[in-house]
């Protein structure tokens, strides 16, 4: 357990460095995937790796819809 928190620790620090939507998307995916996966049996770092990936996916698709919504043309994407 101590391994797993180390871990999803660690990968919201590196998703909080990059700033945006998408890093915040990240943490809190890379957040709630690690407590799942952990609960589930010690797959908690693959959670965290599966909530981050969904949780960048839902930021830049909220951010997409807010472009769109404000009128704006898509943002770039990197």
């Amino acid at each position: 357990m101590r391994r797993t928190i180390l871990l999803s620790i660690f990968a919201i620090s590196c998703a909080t460095l990059t700033g945006s939507a998408q890093a915040e998307g990240c943490a809190k995916g890379a957040a709630a995937g690690g407590v799942v996966g952990h609960m589930a049996g010690k797959h908690g770092v693959a959670g965290a790796g599966a909530g981050c990936a969904i949780g960048h996916h839902e930021a830049a698709k909220k951010q997409k819809t807010a472009a769109k919504a404000a009128g704006g043309s898509e943002p770039a994407t990197k």
